[in-house]
């Protein structure tokens, strides 16, 4: 009896110990920080925050009917072949300062970074999305998955100065500490979903800078530009609980051309939706990575991300999600190969540029299958 109270209390104590331990680390600032004051207020009056969360319109759970977190665990211990890349990915070093679309707007330039980064110049304006140039999305630097050999060709010094930041939700492969650190002295406006500014503002982002929208909501992006929140079936979290701040879509209207930056998604009836109400796109940039059939309503598979782009009414695709971290069990290369293949059933234009390689909207869709080096 006295062995079994020893082992009991010795039980509690690696208990205790653990939960102490989670406290201080959920206090490091990379966890970002909860929505309170002013900025709770307004969350607890969107139409979209029910029961203390966040929701889609539809059920929408976390993992398909029937998976346990233990059977997701088993199934990432098994080998996967081809699950990342075996040497470095090829890439084009542009000259981001000298990047320019024409004045008037009549041509936006995209460059990617790998994942769903990217850099759009259009209008005299410079917008970035969902900047991550750390080697790990995770909150501790040296755990989680590293990006690929190659694909970080790029840091924060090589950008130029940027007049918006777009965050389209704050899961750490789209909502990086270090990489916001780095550009709050070169980015002039960050614009995000509702309740993402808390940690913004915990990081150093003036609250004059920081814009919120929920779904529906939109303001002016500079020189003609408006972005536009629209909506996404995701969720969204940092720490233990999930759904506290919104995730979002963005339209991106210009004077001559319409972008729709999707962050993420699983498929939903949203999609033609926005097509209807603010398409046809130009281009439509789209999650197109890290799905699995064990959690099949909060991501796309590839074959959903063409038929997406089919109900925005996108003139050209380009697959994001992909291309520098493994967050999920296919093979890295799986998801642009399915796209390619749905695409070429429903007569879908794909443009899949290697990391750097500029896009011009109208006029250059690069179309290389550089990932077969």
């Amino acid at each position: 009896m006295r062995l079994l109270r020893r082992s009991m209390y010795v039980f509690l104590g690696l208990i205790a110990v653990l939960a102490v331990v989670t406290v201080l680390v959920l206090q490091l600032a990379t966890f970002g920080a909860t929505p309170a004051g002013d900025r709770l207020t307004r969350i607890g009056r969107s139409a979209n925050y029910r029961d203390g969360h966040f929701r889609y319109p539809i059920e929408t759970s976390m993992m398909a009917p029937g998976v346990s977190y233990w059977q997701l665990l088993m199934k990432y211990l098994r080998p996967v072949a081809n699950r990342e890349p075996t040497k470095p990915l090829p890439s084009v070093k542009t000259d981001l300062s000298r990047l320019e679309a024409d004045s008037a707007g009549a041509n936006p330039v995209l460059v990617w970074f790998g994942h769903s980064s990217y850099l759009i110049k259009v209008a005299g304006q410079t917008i970035l999305v969902d900047p991550v140039f750390s080697d790990r999305p995770s909150p501790i630097s040296v755990l989680g998955t590293k990006s690929y050999p190659g694909s970080n060709v790029y840091t924060v010094d090589d950008l130029p100065a940027i007049d918006v930041v777009v965050i389209t939700h704050d899961h750490y492969d789209h909502l990086d500490y270090d990489t916001i650190l780095k550009l709050i002295p070169k980015a002039r406006q960050f614009h995000t979903a509702l309740g993402v500014g808390a940690h913004l503002a915990r990081w150093g982002v003036p609250e004059s800078a920081i814009h919120e929208y929920d779904w529906g909501e939109g303001g002016p992006a500079g020189r003609g530009l408006t972005l536009r929140a629209v909506m996404a079936r995701h969720f969204s979290g940092r720490g233990l609980v999930n759904g506290k701040t919104l995730w979002t879509a963005f339209v991106l209207q210009a004077p001559s051309h319409t972008l729709f930056l999707g962050g993420d998604s699983g498929y939903g009836p949203h999609f033609k939706e926005i097509g209807d109400q603010y398409g046809p796109f130009d281009l439509a940039l789209l999650e197109a990575g890290q799905y699995d059939v064990q959690w099949p309503f909060i991501h796309m598979m590839p074959e959903e991300t063409v038929q997406a782009a089919v109900d925005l009414r996108a003139n050209v695709l380009m697959p994001v999600h992909w291309g520098k971290f493994t967050l999920a069990l296919h093979p890295w290369t799986e998801p642009v190969e399915r796209v390619l293949k749905k695409a070429g059933e429903l007569n879908v234009t794909v443009t899949t540029p290697m990391i750097g390689e500029p896009v011009v909207v109208g006029k250059t869709y690069p179309q290389k299958r550089w990932w077969g080096f």
